[in-house]
Parts: C-alpha cells; sequence; structure tokens
C-alpha cells in the first residue's frame, strides 16, 4: 500500500507544479452551475451590450446542462429539479435570441414550470431578476426600505446587524425595490406564458404574520428618524449608493461577488446613470474577467478562487514534502503576501480594536478578508516565517487579525463577529441563517484550532482555546456528527471538528470524538469511500449520495486518521478509493461539495480532487509510516 501511497502523491504533486501560474497562483474554476451564465446573458442584453460571441458560448453551456424533464438542476441527485434555476435559464435563453418558445427544449422547460407552479412560485431572488426586468410586479412592500440603512446602531436590528455579504446585496436592492424600478429592452422576451394564476398573489411569501410583524418594527424605527419622508427617502438612497461604490474593488465589482456587482448596475441605472456609465462599464468588465472555460466551454465565475487555491495548494504541497524552498512554494507564498489585505474593511464595525492583516476569497479582493483563507494562507506561510522576516511579519499580522475574530461563544465566524441576531432566526426568509447572519460555525471554529494547535504554539489549556473547544463539543449532533456550514456538509463539519479538536490536545479518546468516528465509520460506502448529499444542508440531517466522491472520502479518511494510532480496516479501505479513483472523471467528480446557501448556492471547487486526497494521503504517510 506504502508504494501506491508514494506514488499517488507524487502524481498528484506533479500535477500541482505544473498547473501553477506564472505569478505564484493556481485559477482553477469556482463554478456553481449556470444561474451566474444566465444571469449575465440578461444583463448584457439589458444595457444592450453585443457582445455575441460570448453571449453564444453561455447559450451552449446552459443549454447543455438542461435534464430530458426540461429543468435544470442545482446538483445531481436533486428530484426532478430547480424551479427557479429552470425559470432562470428559460429566461436567459430566450432574450439571447437565439432560441425560441417553439424549440423542443424549450417547450420541455416551460412544461415543467407551468407544472410546478409557474413564476409566482419562483425564489425571491428569481422574483427580483424578473421585476427589475419588468416581467413580474414588484410587491406592494419589502421588508428591507431603503430607509432600513439609516437606522442607528441603537435601534434593536439595523443594517449593521446582517451579514456584509447581505449588505453587499441588499444595498442596491433596496434602490430597486423602493424606486420599483424596472426596465425593458427591444428584445425583452414575452414570459407570460409562464403566469398561470389570475390571482394577484405574486408575492404571497410576503404576506406572513411574521414578515408584517418585522415590516412593522422596521416602519417604527424609520418613524423615529428626523425629517420629512421625501428627505429621509433621498437620504436614504444616497447612503445606499455611497455604500456601494466605497465597496467596489479595483477590477469593478462590489465587494468581488457577481451577485451585489449584478444588482449594483441595476441600482446605478435605477439612480440615472446611463449604460454607458464608467462605473457600469467598468463593473461589466469586471463580471467578463470572472469568465473561465470549463469542458471547452465558457462558465462566468461568481467569484475567482485564487487565493483560496493558492492557500489550500501550497499547505497540501508542504505536507507532502516539499520544503518552503522549492520554487514552488517560494511563488505561492510570494502571491500570498501581495494579498494579505491592509485596509479597513466592514468587519472593523463589530472589531474596532482589530488591525488589517487577514486574507480574503478572490484575487480582487481587498477589503473583505475571512477566517477560512486567513489561516489557510498562514499555514501555507508558517515555514517560510521560521526564517524570513517578511514572512514572520505577514503572519504575525495575520494571526493577530484571528484572534480579534472570535466570537464570544467561542467560536469563529467567517467575516465579520457578532452577526448572529436571534431575531433574523424568526424571519421567514429562504435562506436567512445563510443570506443574514455570521454565526459561529464549526467548520470554522475546528479549522481554526486545527491551524492554532498545529501551526503556532496555542494548545489547551488556553483560554481562548478552551472557549472554542468547548463550544464545538456543545454543537455535536445527537448522533455523532457536526454540521459543517461552507462544506456539504456533516462529513465536512465532523472532519474539521475532529482534526481541529485533537492539534489542540483533546484526546481522541474523548466520548464525543470517539462517537464522531463511529458515525464516519457506519457512513463508509462498500467501495471505501464516502459521499453525502447536498440536500444534507437543506433538510439538516445526513442523507448519504448513495455513491463516493474523492473530496469527501479525504475528509472523512483524514478524521479517521488524526482519531487513530494505527491504520484501520476503515482507513486502509479509504486510502484505496483515493488511488484507484483518481482518475475518476464522472458526476461524482463534479458533485458540488461547498456550499454558500442551502438550496440555492452550490459549488464545485475544481482544486478539491487534488488538494483533498493529497492532504490525506500525506498524513496516512506520516503518522504510519515515518513516525
Amino acid at each position: 500500500m506504502i508504494e501506491q501511497v508514494q506514488a499517488e502523491i507524487e502524481r498528484l504533486v506533479a500535477i500541482l507544479k505544473e498547473d501553477q501560474q506564472e505569478d505564484g497562483a493556481w485559477t482553477y474554476p469556482f463554478e456553481m452551475g449556470i444561474l451566474t451564465d444566465a444571469y449575465m446573458i440578461i444583463l448584457l442584453r439589458t444595457l444592450e451590450w453585443h457582445d455575441e460571441p460570448l453571449i453564444k458560448k453561455l447559450v451552449k453551456r446552459i443549454e447543455s446542462r438542461q435534464e430530458q424533464n426540461g429543468a435544470w438542476k442545482l446538483y445531481e441527485d436533486e428530484t426532478e429539479g430547480n424551479l427557479s434555476l429552470t425559470i432562470d435559464a428559460y429566461y436567459a435563453l430566450l432574450y439571447s435570441g437565439y432560441r425560441q418558445k417553439t424549440d423542443p427544449h424549450m417547450k420541455r422547460a416551460s412544461h415543467f414550470i407551468r407544472q410546478k407552479g409557474g413564476l409566482k412560485k419562483a425564489k425571491v431572488y428569481t422574483k427580483v431578476l424578473l421585476a427589475m426586468t419588468g416581467q413580474y410586479p414588484w410587491p406592494s412592500f419589502f421588508p428591507f426600505p431603503a430607509e432600513f440603512i439609516l437606522l442607528p446602531r441603537s435601534f434593536p436590528f439595523n443594517f449593521y446587524d446582517i451579514s456584509v455579504f447581505a449588505r453587499a446585496n441588499l444595498a442596491p436592492m433596496m434602490i430597486l425595490t423602493s424606486l420599483r424600478f424596472q426596465i425593458r429592452t427591444n428584445r425583452s422576451p414575452d414570459l407570460s406564458n409562464l403566469h398561470i394564476s389570475e390571482r394577484n398573489d405574486y408575492w404571497e411569501e410576503y404576506r406572513s404574520k411574521e414578515w408584517r410583524t418585522f415590516f412593522s418594527m422596521i416602519q417604527h424605527g424609520i418613524s423615529t428618524l428626523l425629517g420629512i419622508p421625501e428627505r429621509i427617502r433621498a437620504r436614504a438612497l444616497d447612503e445606499a449608493r455611497r455604500y456601494m461604490l466605497q465597496r467596489i474593488e479595483p477590477d469593478g465589482t462590489l465587494l468581488s461577488y457577481f451577485s451585489s456587482t449584478f444588482y449594483m448596475i441595476f441600482a446605478m441605472l435605477a439612480l440615472g446613470a446611463s449604460k454607458q456609465d464608467p462605473i457600469i462599464v467598468k463593473a461589466v468588465e469586471g463580471l467578463a474577467s470572472m469568465g473561465t472555460v470549463i469542458s471547452e466551454q465558457v462558465h462566468i465565475q461568481y467569484t475567482t478562487a485564487a487565493v483560496w487555491n493558492t492557500s489550500l495548494i501550497g499547505m497540501a504541497l508542504q505536507k507532502a514534502g516539499l520544503p518552503d524552498y522549492d520554487p514552488a512554494i517560494i511563488k505561492a507564498n510570494q502571491y500570498l503576501l501581495t494579498k494579505q489585505h491592509q485596509k479597513y474593511g466592514d468587519w472593523v464595525v463589530h472589531n474596532p480594536k482589530g488591525e488589517p492583516g487577514g486574507w480574503g476569497f478572490s484575487e480582487s479582493n481587498t477589503i473583505n478578508p475571512d477566517v477560512d483563507d486567513t489561516t489557510a494562507s498562514l499555514r501555507s506561510l508558517t515555514n517560510a516565517a521560521l526564517d524570513d522576516p517578511n514572512h514572520l511579519q505577514a503572519w504575525k499580522r495575520g494571526i493577530g487579525w484571528l484572534h480579534t475574530m472570535q466570537n464570544r461563544d467561542g467560536g469563529w465566524p467567517a467575516f465579520e463577529r457578532g452577526i448572529n441576531n436571534r431575531m433574523l432566526e424568526l424571519l421567514p426568509v429562504e435562506g436567512a441563517e445563510f443570506f443574514l447572519m455570521d454565526p459561529s460555525s464549526v467548520d470554522l471554529t475546528g479549522r481554526t484550532l486545527e491551524f492554532l494547535g498545529n501551526y503556532t504554539q496555542f494548545k489547551n489549556p488556553n483560554n481562548r482555546v478552551e472557549k472554542a473547544v468547548k463550544w464545538i463539543y456543545g454543537q455535536q449532533e445527537k448522533n455523532g456528527s457536526w454540521y459543517g456550514r461552507w462544506g456539504i456538509c456533516y462529513l465536512y463539519g465532523t472532519w474539521a471538528a475532529i482534526t481541529g479538536l485533537i492539534a489542540v490536545g483533546e484526546s481522541p479518546n474523548h466520548p464525543a470524538i470517539q462517537k464522531a468516528i463511529r458515525w464516519l465509520k457506519q457512513t463508509q460506502n462498500t467501495d471505501g469511500g464516502w459521499g453525502e448529499s447536498c440536500k444534507s444542508d437543506i433538510y439538516k440531517k445526513f442523507i448519504p449520495l448513495n455513491d463516493s466522491t474523492l473530496t469527501q472520502t479525504a475528509w472523512a479518511v483524514d478524521a479517521l486518521i488524526a482519531g487513530s494510532d494505527r491504520p484501520s480496516r476503515q482507513i486502509d479501505n479509504g486510502i484505496a478509493f483515493l488511488i484507484r479513483n483518481s482518475g475518476n472523471y464522472s458526476w461524482t467528480e463534479r458533485y458540488p461539495t461547498g456550499q454558500g446557501m442551502a438550496d440555492f448556492f452550490y459549488i464545485h471547487y475544481h482544486s478539491y480532487r487534488y488538494i483533498w486526497p493529497l492532504v490525506a494521503l500525506s498524513n496516512y504517510k506520516r503518522k504510519y509510516f515515518q513516525a
């Protein structure tokens, strides 16, 4: 077995070294289905930008992902298909002008949409898209009016009580809804065939008692603002505009996100900007620059993942035995040093004592760092920091920022401290806990502990570590697993928890860790691998994929390695699966193992098929054959 392990390690290292870019980064795609491709077509047609080569390529990609029943899916085992995504795709294909309602595959799509209830059954985000492009009426009230941005910090619920991701998307959305902005063009398609109800219940989701109570509370807060309503509205629109423009990255995007940039462009139009406004032009160019080629098809990424890829690969290559003076590691670390943040971002609102020093996810991200990218970058830099003052200075700044980001409950969030207002949990918002909140998560806390335990001198007992350990134990599910927020899902969270706890000195024999290990062994497939469905994060319980993926197998087997002094049958079978399936390019390899929002936003990281098997194999070799 060890010869095969070594051969696979060498193969993966060779691939990664070959794929490194000249600047030291790895630019493997960050793929999230066809949603952004559809939105890009709609954006270009709305702005009357006649980039026909790009539009044709996006049409081809969207079409290639359609199911036989006419629907589009978020993930392979989604039942039947996804209504909102199918509406988005159908709309984009029609708006492109290259597909017609009478085309057989378009007929199948419209049949699926009507069968599932038509446009009124779409998710809120799709309805907003339809409303701002003149295909759907705006609601009589929107839960977050523009004036929401003016509520003082002393108010029980204000703009800075929601996550930075929500703020970036809601700021332009509040402009659009408050002005009830709609824009059509001569090429706007007719979607009337997708309306199947004559009742005016277009936004039935906002009829609930919870929404109206929340809206009343916001209105009460607005009523305390000084000034006549028209001037308050004008102030609110100015503040929302200022918020957006102050967070535009050098590439023209709003915080490097596709969705926030997309909404910002429409918000600028709503405020009177022309379609040729420099801000709009730069923003569209920024979105277009996120294009990548996957299987000879163009895909517009939601964001780029260069920093994330590079930090993880730098860590994985060093685990595999590459020294920090290897040219690949030197180039990777030099790239990471250029991406360390120097400026304050929104995170300082809830963390006034923190100093800049974190890392963000994407190439263009300069003001929105996150905990996971920071610990990942610090892992890659640790060995070099022992010898080089520049690396050490950056490393210390990163550690300093990381420490100040810990929540009061002991866990770590993604982007900001203290974004865990329990009031948000009461709202009937699709994905409220993902979109509006940024609470402590087991996966981020576990991975932070793993970094502190294996790459620094922080072990338990230490007050910071002790609080985090206690918090993680308190989050364990009855079956022994842990929920993971940013990956799929219980396999991800359990791996992060086990490896983090053991790294800071918790005994593998601790009852909670043993319970988790038993759960992992029970969920192993007969082929030696592990696989979990994206449905897990929707239903909040483990749902097996009934097949195995490389990434999830690597997480599971790595957790078992951390908790065992000798290779068990389950570990050896998992390692054998990784080696045997290293050349697998079936649907399981493409299955999303990352998530941004349940039932909406799933991610296939193209780098993961190399990173996590390499980490697991390297840990297996080092622990059992080099000890």
